[in-house]
């Protein structure tokens, strides 16, 4: 018999909201059985809950990491699951990589036009003490 476990012990363990549960239960991404109010999530939904975290993590958007998960097969090697991950991770890495280069760059910028001012406010000082 596989565990379940309580939206309130899931919440707490990965320090997630209840509502953030049961959001990801609407997008079908967890399958708790109910009864009544009560839901009783299963190892699998655990194991799906980790990977939509990590996912997030990664910077990787919900429909992205539902895709993954989608993806898994039990009876596979689960290489293009594998593959897809790698692509999207490379990809979030070149998106990071450019990100990260313009903010170099505007800091560049933000160096110079404070420097330029700095220049610019000690000359008017330099103007007023002169006349």
């Amino acid at each position: 018999m596989s565990s379940q476990y309580s939206i309130s012990e899931l919440s707490q363990e990965f320090d997630v909201t209840t509502r953030t549960l049961r959001f990801y239960e609407e997008k079908g991404l967890l399958s708790p059985v109910r009864s009544g109010q009560n839901r009783a999530y299963s190892g699998a939904d655990r194991a799906r809950l980790i990977l939509i975290l990590r996912g997030k993590t990664l910077g990787l958007s919900l429909t992205q990491s539902a895709d993954l998960i989608a993806m898994y097969d039990p009876a596979s090697d689960n290489k293009k699951q594998l593959e897809t991950l790698i692509e999207k991770i490379q990809s979030r890495r070149q998106q990071l990589q450019t990100q990260k280069q313009e903010l170099e760059r505007m800091i560049i910028d933000l160096d110079a036009w404070e420097a330029r001012s700095l220049a610019a406010t000690k000359d008017k000082e330099t103007t007023k003490k002169v006349n």
